[in-house]
């Protein structure tokens, strides 16, 4: 089957065209939802690099996990806006691969990095002493782009099998964004291939970095109960409280999203997509900072120099 050129090709976001009161009510949410997160992960990044008692790998890999925030709600939020408030809700082939493959980027690596960020927990209360030669800079900077590396490998894969497909019909994606799954059902032809290796990714880029989280929360957990004061217990408990939420939040949405009975109403599955995109981002600065000591003297610091 002859290939379409890719200049020719358009695809129609319908999102909730049949709502447009719901869209600007959406619109309005979904703004100020991009500027908390901006806001938040750009302050958590700035206080990492500018104070030196943030200046350890838990804050190396947060300053890390706040700038793929960033790139992931960029990459499809300023174009769901602006398709809130538009009559054409249209994309071309290019922008919707490129908005593809950065978000796909951004989810697979935020999976390597929390587990990541789980070993460093686990050395942390497991291997005090030895803390600070385990996790050198040099590990830190490896593990953080062995991160990067996987997620970009991942999403690479999967966004060049995608734009090898033919299509020639009406290419209209049932969504707000161009999600890897919808596009290459708009195909017209087998994408067998396509679907094992978006499952295949799936379970390696989800469940294998869960498993390991688990391990290491696991040997934490043992750790923890054989230290005999109350205190202490605590203390080593509120080391991983802030990524423990954030694991729980990052997976309970996902699981909540794919996982959940499908409803008939396909207005509320797609807000509820929506919402797991942007609000898990919104809520890794505030998780992070709402009890961190580190980060509320680091805020006070950068405050009273100006």
């Amino acid at each position: 089957m002859e290939r379409t050129n890719w200049t020719e090709i358009e695809f129609i976001l319908q999102g909730l065209s049949e709502y447009p009161r719901i869209e600007k009510l959406l619109f309005v949410l979904c703004l100020v939802m991009y500027l908390v997160i901006l806001l938040g992960n750009s302050t958590l990044i700035i206080l990492t690099l500018l104070d030196s008692r943030l200046h350890m790998p838990m804050y190396f890999f947060l300053g890390n996990l706040s700038f793929l925030d960033i790139w992931y709600t960029s990459s499809f939020i300023p174009s769901v806006l602006i398709h809130f408030l538009s009559e054409k809700k249209t994309i071309s082939f290019t922008r919707c691969v490129i908005q593809m493959s950065v978000s796909y980027t951004m989810g697979s690596t935020e999976c390597v990095l929390l587990a990541v960020m789980a070993y460093d927990r686990y050395v942390a209360i497991c291997n005090p002493l030895r803390y600070s030669i385990i996790m050198s800079k040099a590990l830190c900077i490896q593990m953080a782009a062995l991160s990067w590396s996987l997620g970009l490998l991942n999403s690479l894969i999967e966004t060049v099998l995608a734009v090898r497909l033919p299509f020639c019909g009406k290419n209209i994606i049932n969504h707000f964004v161009c999600e890897i799954l919808a596009f290459v059902k708009l195909a017209c032809t087998d994408i067998s291939l396509n679907e094992i290796v978006i499952m295949l990714g799936n379970i390696i880029f989800l469940f294998s970095p869960l498993l390991l989280i688990c391990i290491s929360y696991i040997f934490i957990l043992s750790t923890v109960l054989r230290i005999n004061s109350v205190e202490g217990r605590k203390k080593a408990f509120s080391t991983c409280s802030a990524h423990m939420t954030v694991v729980i939040v990052f997976y309970g949405t996902i699981l909540f999203t794919y996982m959940k009975p499908k409803s008939k109403d396909s207005a509320f599955n797609k807000l509820i997509t929506l919402f797991y995109g942007v609000v898990t981002p919104m809520l890794n600065p505030i998780i992070y900072s709402l009890r961190n000591a580190e980060v509320h003297g680091a805020m006070r610091k950068l405050m009273s120099r100006h």
